[in-house]
């Protein structure tokens, strides 16, 4: 496979957009790719480069976008240009963009906390070990074919979504009793979405390095890339 590869990165630091997109530079390389990377969305309006992107990795948590570069964006995925991403660089990205969210279609809403006499003030107070559930209706899909349901403990992501997803994987968030919702209840980890002639990949492990190095992490992202690419 040959094509170019967009790398976009940036917004909160706390994820590594850096040192994650880095990550899977080989494994773009490996496979062909000419690789752009900017530290902005604002080459989501340069339509000169988007004409001849295959792929567009993002990685930018939170941060803001203006309209053109989101006209731009979705102009790409809609025209054939694949666009994958995980965690808070994907599926919290541009939170006040409709426009945005309506493209991607699911957004991070929570991430429960650690029982509070166990909460110390830093990150790790979100870690929970929790499930990919990899669902059976997925067994056959490329992304996913062969792999099993696998445990993680990191941010466990509460995801708000539309029905025009594709589900593969899930993950069951509890119901403690300091929690305020009523019953645990399911929210989609991994899932594909068409748009126009183009596919997006969102995979919601990968708040850290450490958690994109898991292999079945790795492999649902590096394989939502080719499965994505134009």
């Amino acid at each position: 496979m040959t094509g170019t590869a967009l790398i976009v990165r940036g917004g909160w630091e706390g994820h590594q957009p850096v040192e994650a997109t880095e990550f899977f530079l080989p494994f773009l390389r490996e496979h062909g790719y000419d690789i752009l990377i900017r530290e902005s969305p604002a080459v989501y309006a340069d339509e000169a480069v988007m004409a001849d992107v295959d792929l567009i990795v993002q990685c930018v948590s939170m941060g803001t976008i203006t309209s053109e570069e989101v006209a731009g964006l979705r102009a790409a995925v809609a025209a054939g240009t694949g666009l994958v991403g995980w965690h808070g660089g994907i599926a919290d990205s541009f939170r006040a963009s409709d426009a945005y969210l309506q493209l991607i279609g699911g957004q991070f809403a929570h991430h429960p906390p650690v029982p509070p006499q166990e909460r110390t003030g830093g990150q790790a107070d979100f870690y929970l070990r929790h499930r990919i559930d990899i669902r059976a209706e997925a067994a056959d899909h490329p992304i996913t074919r062969g792999l099993e349901s696998f445990e993680l403990t990191t941010e466990q992501y509460w995801v708000l979504h539309d029905d025009l997803v594709e589900v593969l994987a899930t993950t069951t968030l509890p119901r403690r009793e300091f929690d305020e919702w009523e019953r645990p209840h399911v929210s989609p980890a991994v899932w594909t979405r068409r748009w126009g002639s183009g596919r997006i990949v969102v995979c919601t492990p990968g708040h850290r390095v450490e958690v994109l190095q898991h292999p079945s992490v790795r492999t649902i992202i590096e394989r939502g890339m080719l499965w994505a690419s134009r």
